[in-house]
């Protein structure tokens, strides 16, 4: 009895133990983890407020929608909405969400349709085609405090900008920045310095480089000369091609920023994008003085993403009205005359200048950044079509510099 005695002792504190850590287990609640996304909110009029928009996914198919900005005013309330389309093309209401308390900058509702009755879940919103909007207050819902794309529209954080240069405006210079979107497209944004108020810019997309001209392939939203901005959403060329983000990196284009609908000859800003780009890599030849004194200058090649090369002859002293014919020689001057091998866009005798694309020789013959930097060559720039033996500038390059 004894023994039996002693063995129970024993063995009632491990169950005991056992029971009781068995119900500790048993009573800890473990919430499921929270599904949600969460977008971004930038500023529009006033760049002290921005903010997020996180959506949460509930149980029963519905969505919460919880909008978090930071800066806001005390006192005020600020009506909130989803759009269709993005916020660069704009679009009709499709949720009304709560609206933010400027004291807290908070605002949360919980819907599970749209505007339309059209049933809506948490899954279809990140895939949703639309952007949010919060306005300044339910009088003033054209000022906008806080703007972020969502669903397919949202960026991804990859973007390029390429450089748009001074053209015939002094001092109207640029960029315009493509950001890639989770669908693919693409968000324009060109920015311009010192554009003057109240001007309206037309942009498009040319087709080709800058020094050859071509066809317009895509238009942008007009820059608005207040701003010096326009934001555009890229989805599709003018002729309804498709047109997105990988698209823009690789086009044979660039880009022309007008002074006005009505004066669309005179640019205020240019840059070749996509394969045109230009790099870093540049050489530059001398070109002396031959049979007409005080002409002189150099000539520029710099390589573009392709291979090819942007050709900038700059002389000074050209005549006023003039065209000079220029050209790629065979050999080197100390062995001219030699023959014709690239044909140059003729230098504008008001302004020095010409520009060419470098691509392939007067043969047809493939002739790029590389071939420049290697060619038994020489410049030879002339005074006019009709006096091709008065040379107003010579001088070697490639192998003979």
């Amino acid at each position: 009895m004894k023994k039996l005695f002693m063995s129970m002792v024993l063995i009632l504190p491990m169950l005991i133990m056992t029971n009781c850590s068995s119900d500790d287990d048993a009573g800890v609640f473990i919430p499921p983890a929270e599904t949600s996304t969460t977008y971004q909110l930038g500023s529009v009029a006033d760049p002290s407020i921005s903010g997020t928009a996180k959506f949460i996914k509930n149980t029963d198919n519905s969505t919460t929608v919880e909008l978090q900005l930071t800066g806001t005013p005390a006192g005020g309330m600020h009506p909130a909405h989803i759009h269709f389309n993005t916020a660069a093309e704009s679009g009709d209401i499709a949720i009304t969400l709560g609206t933010v308390d400027g004291d807290t900058g908070f605002s949360t509702v919980t819907f599970s349709s749209l505007e339309n009755g059209t049933a809506v879940t948490y899954d279809e919103l990140l895939d949703f085609d639309g952007y949010i909007n919060v306005h300044l207050s339910a009088t003033e819902l054209g000022t906008l405090v806080a703007q972020g794309d969502i669903g397919q529209n949202e960026l991804t954080g990859e973007a390029k900008t390429y450089d748009l240069g001074e053209v015939d405006v002094n001092g109207i210079s640029g960029m315009a920045t493509f950001l890639e979107r989770v669908n693919g497209e693409a968000l324009a944004i060109i920015q311009l310095d010192n554009t003057p108020s109240g001007g309206m810019h037309p942009g498009h997309i040319h087709m080709n480089t800058a020094a050859e001209g071509g066809d317009i392939i895509f238009t942008f939203n007009t820059v608005n000369g207040d701003t010096g901005m326009s934001m555009t959403n890229v989805a599709n060329l003018d002729d309804n091609t498709s047109f997105g983000y990988e698209d823009i990196l690789n086009v044979d284009g660039y880009i022309n920023i007008h002074e006005s609908a009505s004066n669309l000859g005179t640019l205020v800003a240019q840059g070749d994008i996509g394969q045109n780009e230009l790099t870093d890599n540049s050489i530059t030849y001398d070109l002396a003085e031959v049979d007409a004194p005080g002409i002189s200058g150099t000539v520029m090649f710099t390589e573009r993403a392709n291979g090819e090369a942007l050709a900038v002859i700059s002389l000074i002293n050209t005549p006023s009205g003039g065209m000079h014919p220029a050209h790629i020689h065979m050999g080197s001057v100390a062995t001219a005359p030699g023959d014709i091998m690239f044909t140059f866009t003729p230098v504008d005798g008001d302004t020095g200048m010409s520009m060419t694309n470098v691509s392939a020789l007067d043969d047809d013959s493939a002739f790029g950044y590389s071939d420049v930097l290697d060619f038994d060559g020489y410049v030879n720039v002339h005074l006019s079509a009709a006096q091709l033996d008065v040379l107003v500038a010579q001088g070697n390059i490639g192998s003979n510099n």
